[in-house]
């Protein structure tokens, strides 16, 4: 008898086994339908965030450098101390990047504030207000749904202009004409002149979505005359970016003077810090959740082995039948162990059938993606934990003698 044939005769018998014992069997996959829920939810939610994350962060270029005061992540208090005394950087030092680097293709300016928005009965309050210049649009990666962007000569001369986000112009405006019309933003009047795309993703909040884009000298004159300022340069192309970094930094440091064994006293970040720190949060959350579902297929395995040994001692006499007439040890081991398969498949199944709508509930309050990698994961997790645990009593069932099963009443 061949493997092949020994396999369609195991998955006969098993079947007809798991049929003959039907509340049993349900009974049994209990154990792992809470363990294969756990699984499943468990990656649609870290896939979610990890898809969403990514479609935010694709929005910050990978070859755009922020130059602020502050780092994006201080691990240390010594560190904030030492960063609370960097000096703010200044318009002046825009420039001077803007006429001595070579290796950059754009330079912006950012400054950003918050403010009411009204138009006509319609308000928005804390709405983030953006100064910066035309170059913003190569360094920030957005995208302009309707209209345009701030022109350079709007920009130089302070035009009373603005570009708003898809969020916030779905709320200002109600099936009429966007472009053209005049907002009050702080009691002062700003024509729009562009809707941004919508970006969605950890961006809905108090990112572009709801907010306003001014040019400069009209965000300086009518709402901060001395901003903390962030200036963004995109790299000319991404291979030069970490040249580029450095052109960066001694342009600066000479700016400032500093000595060559002094610190910087600004911070260079970049979007390899965001993804550092979120792959390192995505994998304390994965091993945490994957102990926890350790323990749930744990008592699940637990489960299936004793139904197997109770299954193993009721049908010793099957067992030294079959061996009698010629079965090997290898078809009895492959028998039980495909029924213990079997019955976890099954409860990975039923799992998937309530993961599923869960998931879709999940979806509601969270960024959750049920994938077919996911499925395909909660089976195979379900056949393994099947084998593994049906294995000590296969094994028992295999090393029977045939003439003590026989004797078995």
């Amino acid at each position: 008898m061949n493997f092949l044939t020994e396999l369609r005769e195991g998955l006969s018998i098993s079947w007809g086994a798991i049929c003959a014992n039907k509340l049993r069997s349900v009974l049994t996959t209990l154990g792992i339908v809470i363990g294969i829920v756990t699984v499943t939810l468990m990656g649609t939610a870290l896939q979610g965030l990890n898809n969403s994350f990514m479609n935010s962060i694709s929005s910050i270029g990978a070859d755009v450098l922020y130059v602020q005061r502050f780092s994006w992540f201080i691990q240390s208090r010594q560190a904030w101390m030492a960063a609370m005394k960097n000096p703010d950087l200044s318009l002046g030092e825009a420039d001077i990047l803007q006429r001595q680097m070579k290796l950059a293709a754009a330079i912006a300016p950012v400054a950003q504030e918050s403010a009411a928005v009204k138009y006509g009965r319609r308000s928005s309050s804390s709405v983030p207000l953006t100064g910066t210049t035309e170059q913003y649009f190569l360094t920030s990666g957005i995208t302009v749904h309707e209209g345009r962007f701030l022109s350079q000569t709007e920009c130089d001369y302070g035009r009373p202009v603005c570009v708003i986000g898809a969020s916030l112009a779905t709320n200002l405006f109600v099936n009429e004409t966007i472009l053209g019309q005049k907002i009050l933003i702080n009691r002062r009047e700003f024509e729009v002149v562009g809707v941004l795309e919508k970006q969605g993703g950890f961006s809905d909040s108090g990112g572009a979505d709801d907010g306003i884009i001014l040019p400069l000298p009209q965000f300086l004159d009518a709402f901060d005359a001395h901003p903390s300022y962030q200036i963004q340069v995109k790299a000319s192309d991404l291979e030069t970016l970490e040249e580029a970094k450095e052109e960066l930094r001694f342009v600066l440091r000479r700016f400032r003077h500093l000595p060559p064994n002094a610190p910087d006293n600004f911070a260079i970040s970049q979007q390899d810090q965001f993804l550092a720190l979120f792959h390192q949060i995505a994998g304390t959350i994965g091993a945490v959740g994957l102990f926890i579902t350790g323990l749930s297929l744990c008592v699940g395995g637990i489960g299936i082995m004793n139904i197997m040994f109770v299954s193993v001692a009721e049908r010793t006499r099957e067992i030294g039948v079959r061996k009698a007439i010629g079965a090997k040890s290898r078809t009895i081991l492959l028998q039980f162990i495909i029924e213990a398969a079997c019955i976890c498949v099954l409860g990975g199944v039923i799992a998937l059938l309530i993961a599923w709508p869960a998931t879709l509930l999940m979806q509601r309050m969270m960024p959750a993606s049920l994938s077919p990698t996911i499925v395909i994961i909660s089976l195979a997790v379900s056949a393994c934990t099947g084998v593994i645990s049906g294995f000590l009593p296969a094994w028992r069932a295999a090393r029977m003698n045939p003439v003590d099963a026989l004797r078995n009443e």
